[in-house]
């Protein structure tokens, strides 16, 4: 079953072309991840594809009463509003179906008439057939779930990675038929990202995305979407197996291409040895050559970004940290941190977001002062820190004036030297992109043009504070490659699995309060451990309980304990409460299904969720004293 069809499909900015009659289409229970290169028009295409954006030429056509929710790479949420109004004030069926029906409330209550009052019952149909009644209880459920617990805070306290949960709350509550997600990854920590992979791979949902995250691609999709020159090519199945198929076209379009270029170096010959004057037979053998010189013109592009600049020469001392603290208040961030980094070093941090890793980072960097303790940096070192927040560009900048500003002639490792222009190529920015304005990039071009000015400085202590936000799947292959024979240290923080594996060899764990641990060893390797750790309390936890069962049975039970006056009277309280609760549950239940004042039916909701709660609570003291008084 074909849910959306987009056929046709042409989009330009300004002389720039992103693709051109390209035809795409999801069908039910597809998993698909879209693969380009940064500037290809990835995120352009989804927006087009949910109806956020208009295509020069070509048309989106979808099926009748489907739900379709989209995921921003960068989602606008009113700072000004609370957590909760800024989501009712999305973009989503199910929220637009709470406003109708509150709209159709107020003008009802304003002039109670015949047309308000239909109005008043086609919003309840709808708020029955969107299930949106009980919306606030669902939200909290879900928030709770993203570790979100407060509804009436201000989106502008939020951190990066907090309003990224938001705003993936605001599109999963409505449960759509097709989801289009463009980077669900960016700026949520490891534990997140697992939590929301194994969401996604388990629902019903069908799924578009653009993702970098391999590991997250791998777990969730079924089927990859490769746009390249404004062409899709399909590959149905995963990562590994797109790697292989596309390296298989590429060595067929290879050699068709060589066949061209002989074919058409034969025709080329042919047409100088002709008269001028030619058969009706000859015509069209001349009109065939423009075709196969157009076929003999194309260039695969096999360019890679080429990372190969000078380094600058590593002494003996790189780095040390000595009884470092830092704190935010009452929140404990390092206690008191030792550590001295040793040559050819590859450090990964992870931890839970605001557990203290960019604090770290920023320490070392000298962008921030440690409450205590020392930072002692090696003289021979020069550091280049690639931030969270990136590069702050001057939008009206061309590209070339950015990297001109640093130098403009730059050493390479093998001795030779580039000008600016030349390493913008190597960068993948080609001739007629070097005078481009820096606000005409995308946001992962942007993130390449960053990269190429810390690298062009020649650091030897490189720190990489999530590096592979916005960026491309074959650029993060090839800074990969790079970073795996760079020579100097790198400290590298980063939430995708994938490049931590293949870039760090040990890990800085951020477990809280200030605790840090050294792991030897790669981020599937801690995961191995973590898993086996857990495996083995929970052995201990069922020795644990067998014993105690096994005692129990063989008569050896603890001895009763009187109950203090107090603890008495306490059960005796509960023994009342507690009934008394579960009947007022029943009695707002009923009430539930026969009130349509939307604002009760809120209070209602709440004083449900408070009964609930009280009643887990109740019931676990209720027990704790009766297993005292050996009841």
């Amino acid at each position: 079953m074909n849910l959306l069809q987009g056929e046709n499909l042409s989009k330009s900015y300004g002389l720039k072309p992103l693709f051109t009659d390209l035809t795409i289409g999801i069908n039910k229970g597809q998993r698909v991840a879209l693969v380009a290169r940064n500037g290809s028009g990835k995120s352009t295409l989804l927006k087009i594809l949910a109806g956020k954006e208009t295509p020069d030429n070509g048309q989106v056509t979808q099926r009748k009463d489907i739900r379709i929710e989209f995921l921003d790479q960068d989602p606008k949420l009113d700072p000004e509003k609370t957590i909760i109004e800024a989501l009712l004030a999305t973009d989503s069926p199910i929220f637009n179906a709470v406003r109708e029906y509150e709209n159709a409330l107020e003008a009802q209550h304003a002039e109670d008439n015949e047309i308000n009052q239909k109005m008043l019952q086609m919003a309840s149909d709808k708020m029955d057939a969107m299930m949106a009644w009980d919306i606030d209880a669902k939200l909290r459920s879900l928030l709770a779930k993203f570790s979100i617990d407060r509804l009436n805070v201000k989106v502008s306290t939020l951190s990066g990675g907090q309003k990224k949960r938001v705003a993936m709350c605001s599109v999963l509550i409505d449960e759509p038929d097709l989801l289009i997600l463009d980077e669900p990854t960016n700026h949520l920590d490891i534990d997140m990202i697992e939590w929301l992979e194994d969401y996604l791979s388990t629902s019903n949902m069908t799924l578009l995305m653009v993702t970098h995250d391999r590991y997250f691609l791998d777990s969730v999709c079924n089927e990859i979407l490769e746009l390249e020159d404004g062409i899709i090519h399909k590959y149905k199945g995963k990562y590994a197996y797109y790697l292989e198929k596309k390296a298989e076209r590429e060595l067929s379009e290879q050699k068709s291409l060589e066949k061209a270029k002989n074919l058409y170096s034969r025709e080329l010959d042919w047409i100088k040895r002709q008269p001028k004057a030619r058969t009706t037979k000859s015509k069209s053998r001349v009109d065939a050559f423009d075709d196969v010189a157009k076929n003999a013109s194309k260039k695969l592009d096999d360019a890679n970004v080429e990372l190969s600049v000078k380094m600058n020469r590593i002494g003996g001392k790189i780095l040390e940290l000595k009884k470092v603290y830092k704190n935010y208040d009452d929140l404990v961030l390092l206690k008191g941190f030792d550590y001295t980094f040793r040559k050819g070093e590859r450090l990964g941090i992870v931890g839970k977001n605001g557990a203290g890793k960019s604090t770290l980072l920023n320490i070392i960097a000298g962008l921030e002062e440690p409450d205590s303790g020392k930072v002692n940096l090696g003289e021979t070192i020069v550091l280049g820190y690639y931030s969270q927040k990136g590069m702050v560009f001057k939008e009206d900048k061309r590209m070339i004036e950015v990297v001109k500003d640093i130098a403009d002639v730059i050493p390479m490792a093998d001795g030779s030297k580039l000008s600016a222009s030349q390493l913008l190529n190597r960068f993948l920015f080609p001739n007629e992109q070097h005078y481009t304005q820096v606000s005409k990039l995308s946001g992962g071009e942007k993130r390449r043009l960053y990269l190429l000015t810390i690298l062009i400085k020649n650091p030897n202590l490189l720190i990489l504070d999530e590096p592979t936000n916005d960026l491309d799947i074959i650029t993060l292959n090839v800074l990969e490659d790079f970073l795996s024979e760079f020579p100097g240290v790198i400290i590298i923080v980063s939430h995708d699995r994938y490049f931590m594996d293949r870039v760090a060899d040990h890990l800085f764990i951020f477990e809280g309060d200030g605790v840090i641990r050294d792991f030897n060893g790669n981020y599937t390797d801690y995961r191995n451990d973590l898993a086996e750790r857990e495996k083995e309390q929970r052995r201990l936890a069922n020795e644990a309980a067998n014993a105690a069962k096994k005692a129990a049975q063989a008569g050896l039970e603890k001895p009763k304990v009187k109950l203090s006056f107090k603890d008495k009277y306490e059960l005796e309280q509960l023994d009342k409460e507690i009934p008394a609760l579960e009947k007022e549950k029943v009695e707002l239940e009923a009430k539930m299904m026969t009130i349509t004042d939307h604002a009760e039916i809120m209070k209602t909701s709440a004083r449900i969720g408070e009964i609930i709660d009280a009643l887990d609570n109740k019931g676990l003291r209720w027990l704790e004293l009766n297993e005292l008084a050996g009841g």
